[in-house]
């Protein structure tokens, strides 16, 4: 396997609940990894949590405990939902770990020798759990956050800084040059806008706390969160610690993120791996936000989704194909129960389902149970393979665009194609009359649903492979080389197939 892609979430605030933002970048990673591992990739997927920063030192300040026994405390809160969504993850990342404290004061060390960082003082207004300082112009009335709407406070402190504002002119090169580094094309235009507005220098240490990883020339600063954070890209992919891994999958293929930290990855981060000397991400896809029956998301509404609730009412891989049906990749979209009880119903219960449900029946009344070779076309038999081959193509590059949304439509083409020729066809029709087509249109229905069910495994891992289990298919879905099983084949190695349980159930309202 000489094929290679990494690709990452965030890593997310211990202090934080995860809710159905943290679990919407997860899965949508999760996706990628599973379609790159079938395509015969070695997949390293990363993810894990940020456990530095003020807020996570006043909370465990208000509890009365060490902010690493909080982390430690929370950090399972992550681990648990990932177990739940069925997440592939290689490698898991905390920011308290001696491995990551070693690269960040090693790049921040080598950008200081290089004239990059350096010390002044700072006085301007902060907001404390955005971890952030912003001048008096960009508040909102005068003190509150541009990005959270709380309290400012006006704060001078000493601070390193980062010399950002040399780097301008090559973050813009390097837009030109590598016009998809930033996904969707929304998002490349924001960034450009924001850079060609002028980049100020940026406040990389703090004194006003001491929960961080201590800049090694000067212990009376720690490094700002962000600066930290970020470079866990690197220090979970063996940086310092193992070249052969690092060399492997580094650059990074793909940095999945919400929109709202575009500016840290697409700004920041490629700022401070330039002045280092490490090559760049080759993408960043910034996704959009989801709403709640219409209003925004908050605690203060009581509207904060729990992704372990949605989970038990409606499923696993419902709730993930949910995520990535209802609304295109990149884009805002709107959570509500209705919704989810439309996709499942409908796509997944009368579409996929009752193809699988009626086919399955067929063949084991018309053919015993097994697949026979195709004896005689005619009808739309030559029609249907063409046009499954030519969907199956169009999957292929949807989902290399991370456009998750058009290659889910692709794959309900192929089910609603399935589903107008048995019709048009009438299997019961033909074998009543002893038609030897009967064979070619139970064939054809058979590697159609196996080549659907491969198709959504990425989304759905398993229910795809209940769907190979009711026709009697007896690999492993995730073992299987994509360009093998997207052809249609006949064979004798499967279970008997006969009439199967529903694999998805409708759910009532």
């Amino acid at each position: 396997m000489n094929k290679h892609y990494y690709i990452t979430t965030p890593i997310y605030y211990i202090n934080d609940v995860p809710h159905i933002g943290h679990a919407y970048t997860t899965i949508a990673a999760d996706i990628m990894a599973r379609f790159k591992r079938i395509c015969e990739y070695d997949v390293f997927f990363l993810t894990g949590t940020d456990e530095h920063g003020q807020k996570v030192e006043k909370a465990a300040q208000m509890q009365g405990i060490h902010p690493r026994e909080l982390a430690d405390r929370t950090v399972h809160r992550f681990i648990d939902l990932w177990n739940t969504l069925n997440i592939s993850n290689t490698g898991f990342i905390r920011t308290t770990e001696e491995r990551h404290r070693k690269v960040v004061q090693h790049i921040f060390e080598k950008a200081f020798e290089r004239g990059d960082i350096y010390l002044g003082s700072y006085e301007d207004w902060y907001c404390v759990p955005c971890e952030s300082y912003f001048t008096e112009l960009q508040l909102k009335n005068g003190v509150h956050c541009p990005d959270c709407h709380r309290p400012t406070e006006k704060l001078k402190e000493e601070s390193y800084f980062f010399k950002l504002s040399n780097y301008e002119d090559r973050l813009l090169k390097l837009l030109e040059r590598q016009n998809d580094f930033i996904l969707p094309e929304i998002r490349f235009n924001e960034v450009a806008s924001f850079i060609k507005g002028g980049l100020r220098d940026l406040s990389v240490s703090r004194t006003s706390f001491t929960w961080g990883i201590p800049v090694s020339m000067n212990t009376n600063h720690v490094v700002y969160v962000w600066f930290d954070a970020l470079a866990n890209y690197i220090s979970g992919i063996g940086f310092l610690e193992d070249d052969d891994l690092f060399n492997t999958f580094w650059p990074c293929d793909a940095h999945l993120i919400g929109k709202d930290i575009l500016r840290f990855h697409a700004v920041y981060w490629p700022s401070f791996l330039i002045s280092v000397g490490i090559p760049v991400p080759k993408h960043i896809f910034a996704h959009g936000w989801w709403t709640i029956e219409g209003q925004k998301m908050s605690k203060s509404l009581g509207n904060v989704i729990d992704p372990n609730e949605i989970v038990e009412q409606y499923g696993v891989d419902e709730f993930r194909f949910f995520l990535f049906r209802e609304v295109p990749f990149g884009l805002d979209g709107d959570f509500s129960k209705n919704a989810i009880l439309h996709r499942v119903n409908g796509d997944l219960a009368n579409d996929f389902g009752n193809l699988v449900s009626r086919s399955a029946t067929m063949i084991g009344k018309f053919q015993k149970g097994k697949i026979g070779e195709p004896e005689k076309k005619g009808g739309t038999d030559e029609y249907v393979e063409a046009q499954i081959r030519s969907l199956t193509d169009r999957y292929c590059k949807d989902m290399e665009v991370f456009s998750y949304y058009k290659a889910l439509q692709h794959i309900f083409e192929i089910t609603s194609t399935l589903n107008k020729y048995i019709d048009t066809e009438a299997p019961w029709k033909l074998a009543k009359e002893n038609d030897p087509r009967v064979k070619t249109v139970l064939y054809n229905l058979w590697n159609g649903i196996r080549i659907a069910a491969m198709l959504i495994y990425p989304f759905m891992p398993k229910k795809s492979q209940s769907i190979w289990n009711a026709i009697g298919v007896r690999k492993p879905i995730e073992n299987i080389h994509f360009d093998e099983e997207r052809v249609f084949y006949h064979t004798d190695n499967i279970a008997e197939i006969g009439k199967v349980a529903p694999i998805f159930p409708r759910i009532e309202g």
